[in-house]
């Protein structure tokens, strides 16, 4: 799944934004368009120069708020442009959005057990995991094939998005996306181009060991 044509060792590294209240309320926020915190963009300011280093060709982004101000930190630094992408957005999970983690265990704690354990659920009356990565997989697809050989693009996004997004484009069972544990805030994974597709070569990297704070833990 490398997107067509032999390998041309080709790089996506998946960035996910920085900290937003909701996050460290641990409230989950799904589509909804929340800002980042202070902290966040210190988080995507300090994480936009390690990301500089690997001298990106391209930066695509979610059009939420919190991935747009996360991008700008990062083209601030390399002078790239973002395009911005509503499928790139988070998860829409209807009536789970605005909850606590607490509420939503108290409240649709059947629900949430049966997602973790890898089956099809639509939390809050939302999105399949399995659509979330069908309309965002395709955009990080089709920037990865504008990339130079040996190039590197840059998909600023949110946590559940990207592990679904990885998922894909490693030709995981859907049931296994799970095993690809969720992503700090301003963290990112990164994906290299073989014989073979896609792989994994970094997971949560970049501030290590920051909690997980969002709707993906």
């Amino acid at each position: 799944m490398s997107g067509g044509g032999a390998a041309r060792g080709r790089r996506i590294v998946l960035w996910r934004h920085g900290q937003t209240s909701w996050n460290v309320e641990r409230r989950f926020q799904g589509s909804t368009d929340i800002e980042l915190t202070g902290t966040g963009v210190a988080q995507a300011r300090r994480a936009a120069r390690l990301l500089a280093s690997m001298r990106p060709d391209a930066v695509v982004a979610s059009d939420l708020k919190r991935a747009r101000a996360t991008a700008a930190e990062l083209t601030a630094v390399t002078g790239l442009e973002a395009s911005h992408h509503a499928e790139l957005r988070e998860t829409y999970a209807g009536e789970w959005q605005g909850l606590t983690h607490d509420e939503i265990m108290e409240r649709y704690g059947e629900q949430y057990a049966a997602w973790k354990r890898g089956e099809p659920v639509r939390r809050g009356g939302g999105e399949l995991e399995t659509e979330v990565a069908e309309r965002a997989a395709p955009v990080v697809l089709s920037a990865a094939r504008e990339l130079p050989d040996g190039g590197t693009l840059v998909v600023v996004s949110h946590g559940g998005t990207i592990r679904t997004t990885i998922g894909r484009l490693l030709g995981l069972e859907p049931g296994s996306w799970e095993a690809l544990g969720g992503l700090s805030n301003c963290c990112w994974s990164v994906l290299g181009e073989g014989a073979r597709g896609w792989r994994l070569l970094e997971h949560n990297a970049g501030t290590l060991p920051e909690p997980v704070l969002g709707d993906d833990d």
